[in-house]
């Protein structure tokens, strides 16, 4: 089973390294915008088939019971099959293994932590088939780094086998905040996606960010509205989207995914999914490019 095509598409925008408009390839694994599910616990089915409903087709979760109800979107992506006809494979499905490092112990946990790594990796992954009613993932991530380097490359060398085996389509790695973690992991296979908190608090992540635009990763990120309340309303912002007549989020999005940036959205409202998903279709053009430019020098300069 070979791993989701990379998809190209050419936009002209200013590069955030120069002061010139450029023609720039952009890569994205196939969604654009992903629904986060973290934290919503009881009302996760609710809101994943709501999402769903507005037009999202792509969804992240994990086997992490202290942050995540992997068993509620499967609970949701069963209903939304059977009465709204959301076949399988128009739905991205991503989920994660989180070491015992991110697990809470008062909750039942998707493994023995008294077993190798990669016995826990296999139990988490046949617990997240089964929790989200699928023979297959569209992507399986590794959390986070383990404690140390060589357990990582342990439980990496599981996900390739997995990824052998036809199990996972693309692997990659989340909360990766060092670019040697990537190198070593590459030396191994090729990381297809790297899922990380991208907004001004962790200065937008540059050095990663940068890598895996280089190495032709794809860059998920989280954390980007919440965390960059100071970029939401500045000024450059705000003016760019009263002049598109867009939301400054929007605005955000639409920058982030013509950077090499998928991100996920986890809001709770309807309106904000249905601008969010918008925000794909905003267009900078000629005019407003010194505007865009002006965000970007706020963070890549």
């Amino acid at each position: 089973m070979q791993t989701p095509p990379y998809e190209h598409r050419t936009s002209t925008v200013p590069n955030p390294a120069g002061s010139s408009a450029i023609t720039t390839p952009v890569m994205n694994l196939a969604p654009k915008l992903i629904y986060g599910t973290a934290w919503k616990g009881e009302k996760t089915a609710h809101l994943v088939i709501s999402a769903f409903l507005q037009g999202f087709r792509a969804v992240d979760t994990a086997c992490q019971p202290k942050h995540y109800r992997e068993d509620l979107v499967g609970e949701a992506l069963e209903i939304l099959q059977d009465k709204h006809s959301i076949k399988r494979e128009d739905v991205y499905i991503q989920t994660k293994f989180t070491p015992f490092s991110g697990q809470d112990s008062t909750k039942p946990l998707p493994y023995n932590p008294r077993d190798s790594i990669p016995a826990q990796i296999k139990s988490s992954l046949s617990k997240s088939l089964a929790s989200l009613h699928t023979s297959y993932l569209d992507a399986y991530l590794l959390h986070s780094p383990l404690r140390t380097l060589p357990l990582t490359m342990e439980a990496w060398r599981t996900l390739m086998a997995a990824q052998d085996e036809g199990t996972v389509r693309a692997i990659g790695i989340s909360n990766v905040y060092d670019v040697g973690v990537l190198k070593a992991l590459e030396k191994e296979r090729k990381v297809q996606i790297v899922q990380n908190r991208w907004y001004e608090g962790n200065a937008w992540d540059k050095e990663v960010w940068a890598y895996c635009k280089e190495n032709g990763i794809i860059y998920q990120s989280f954390w980007t509205l919440t965390g960059s309340p100071a970029l939401l309303t500045h000024s450059h912002t705000t003016s760019l989207a009263d002049k598109l007549d867009v939301t400054a989020a929007q605005v955000l999005f639409k920058l982030a995914q013509l950077n090499n940036v998928v991100p996920l959205s986890g809001t709770t409202s309807e309106l904000h999914m249905q601008q969010d998903l918008a925000a794909e279709r905003i267009v900078f053009k000629e005019e407003v490019l010194d505007d865009y430019k002006r965000i970007t020098d706020l963070i890549w300069r």
